[in-house]
């Protein structure tokens, strides 16, 4: 796994992407501590990534009460209110969230994630080395085979691929794969910042 996240790295870093690579979680958190302080931001957003919320940094910066916080991850929220915070955090100075695949020539892919692609001036990413793929094909097929099904079950939404694991190409409500987004390249040069970190984490 080291030369692929070599490999990973390398290719992340020609797309213009900045790049760190952490051993493991709580080295994760540090890094994500650093860039924080580097973008010295007044207003923060998440996305809703389980390897975000593993590394510890959303519940670090509720408890410090430094930064204005979008919390749309507080899912003590009704639904209606977390939708707004997150329409608000399009905006913010900095956006922390996660990636469902990466593939090894360094091409990032996601489900349902407009900051990303635009708004906040700075944003930090973190993935598990589990989200590494070789190919386009294995990118979509991670995100159509276990990340969608296995997060639309863990937000309680009633989907065919809640129940079975597999995906119905379905015409839900709750349908949570009907945007996806592809990132060939970071655009401003050094916008993103992708943490990869050495552990098997998040869907």
């Amino acid at each position: 796994m080291n030369e692929t996240f070599e490999q990973c790295r390398k290719n992340l870093l020609r797309r213009g992407f900045e790049v760190r690579i952490a051993a493991t979680t709580e080295e994760a958190r540090q890094i994500l501590r650093e860039e924080i302080r580097a973008t010295a931001p007044e207003t923060i957003s998440f996305g809703g990534s389980m390897t975000m919320e593993a590394t510890g940094i959303v519940d670090e910066l509720r408890r410090e009460g430094r930064y204005r916080l979008f919390d749309g991850v507080d899912y003590t929220l009704p639904p209606e209110e977390r939708i707004e915070i997150r329409r608000q955090g399009l905006l913010a100075d900095l956006y922390i969230s996660g990636i469902n695949a990466i593939t090894e020539e360094g091409a990032l892919y996601w489900l349902r994630v407009a900051a990303i692609a635009f708004g906040p001036r700075k944003v930090l990413l973190v993935a598990g080395r589990n989200k590494i793929v070789a190919t386009r094909a294995a990118a979509e097929a991670r995100i159509r085979d276990i990340a969608a099904p296995r997060n639309v079950a863990r937000l309680g939404q009633k989907t065919p691929c809640a129940v079975t694991g597999v995906c119905a190409d379905c015409d839900s409500e709750g349908r949570i794969c009907n945007t996806h987004l592809r990132m060939e390249r970071c655009f401003p040069r050094k916008r993103i910042t992708v943490i990869l970190i050495d552990e098997e984490m998040g869907l």
